[in-house]
């Protein structure tokens, strides 16, 4: 290593642990085109690894932070293993908007960067007075067709929150020689792919549900306060849930669909299954309308359905993703309004009853999940009432523990 190289490296305040970063991309996966939309899901694992403290060598080399954190700490996840810091991150990159919401709700600054800033819908905190995110200057990691290892150096953050593998198996460009490049002379990989179960190079290790990765995070950035605050409020969100949620016969079944375009004839049809994309649906027991019949879902045959035979299915609810950059009312003005004056897509029972509507983002972290959730009861069951407490979240994110 360098001497620049080694300054940076003190600079950033970290230290990877052992050799599991090296191990951490072993599987070979699929490679993939740009169509993110269509594969992103994640995790619901229920087991729990628990972070480790590294036990300093001398009382001299233990130094605390204002806050009282002894530094430097440790704090581990799959398949990265335990990254030690010699102080709290100040900036950071983050791989999608299940990450970057969780810190919205540890109160931190937005993340440099995401995968696609298109598909950071931070319109959804306009349903809380005093939580808003300014994305002007966030960037997107991937940009034509790729991801730039230079924009790495030029994004200068201190921790960079997503696996290593999804940047060596998601498309192609990216060697384990590229992840340690950046883990030492830039900041280190601290992330899984907690949204999606499909690919196949995530299968020899463990996924964490959305609870469990964004108390990692807040292990990271030392706001464990906040996330214990964010657990009561969750737990209370779904003690309001579960009387607003009717007995399984009363639930319409619905079809979870990836609509191409704004005139849609095709859709990717997502079977309701793991992961914090489908958090929402999951958590309000939505009864799935294709998970019986013969079509595959979109992450294993990469297929499309046409509206014939989503008319043979005839779902009595379409909840239609791709749409979320949209308003209620600019979704009801194109893609409604095309599905009612379709020969074929005006003889589903969805549309002839007015229940198409958007399905909520790929992305969920512990705001955006109570606020999609909340959106969904309110159009499937009928709920009036709010189902979870906006100035407790403001007060969260501000720091009012």
């Amino acid at each position: 290593m360098s001497d620049q190289d080694g300054a940076r490296r003190t600079r950033r305040g970290y230290l990877l642990g052992g050799s599991t970063l090296l191990a951490s991309t072993l599987a070979a996966g699929c490679m993939s085109t740009s169509d993110e939309g269509a594969t992103d899901a994640e995790s619901d694992a229920t087991t729990t690894t628990e972070p480790t403290t590294a036990e300093p060598t001398s009382a001299d080399e233990t130094t605390t932070q204002d806050d009282g954190l002894e530094t430097p700490y440790s704090v581990s996840i799959e398949p990265v293993g335990e990254v030690e810091f010699e102080s709290v991150p100040e900036t950071w990159v983050a791989n999608n908007g299940s990450w970057a919401d969780m810190g919205v709700a540890l109160g931190l600054e937005p993340p440099k960067a995401v995968w696609l800033e298109s598909r950071y819908h931070t319109q959804y905190y306009d349903e809380v007075d005093g939580v808003s995110v300014d994305t002007s200057h966030m960037v997107s990691l991937y940009q034509d067709g790729g991801v730039s290892k230079e924009l790495f150096y030029e994004l200068d953050a201190d921790v960079h929150v997503m696996d290593p593998n999804f940047l060596q198996n998601r498309f192609s460009g990216w060697k384990q020689s590229d992840v340690e490049e950046i883990s030492s002379t830039v900041g280190p990989m601290f992330g899984n792919c907690i949204y999606a179960q499909h690919y196949p190079w995530h299968e020899d290790y463990r996924y964490y549900s959305l609870y469990e990765g964004f108390e990692k995070l807040a292990q990271v950035f030392d706001r464990t306060d906040r996330y214990e605050a964010f657990e009561s409020l969750h737990d209370d969100f779904q003690a309001n849930l579960a009387p607003a949620v009717p007995g399984t016969s009363e639930r319409p079944a619905a079809a979870v669909l990836w609509g191409v375009g704004d005139q849609p004839e095709q859709y990717y049809p997502y079977i309701i299954g793991d992961g914090t994309g489908f958090k929402h649906l999951r958590d309000l027991g939505v009864r799935d309308a294709l998970a019986e019949t013969s079509i595959k879902d979109f992450h294993g045959s990469r297929a499309a359905i046409d509206l014939e035979t989503l008319l043979e299915v005839d779902p009595e609810v379409l909840l239609l993703r791709g749409y979320e950059a949209k308003s209620e009312s600019e979704f009801e003005d194109t893609v409604v309004s095309f599905l009612e004056s379709h020969d074929t897509a005006s003889a589903l029972t969805a549309v002839e009853n007015g229940d198409v509507y958007r399905a909520g983002g790929l992305y969920q972290g512990p705001i955006t999940n109570m606020v999609l959730t909340e959106r969904t009861a309110q159009q499937l069951y009928g709920v009036e009432k709010q189902l979870f407490d906006r100035e407790r979240v403001a007060d969260v994110v501000a720091g009012d523990v």
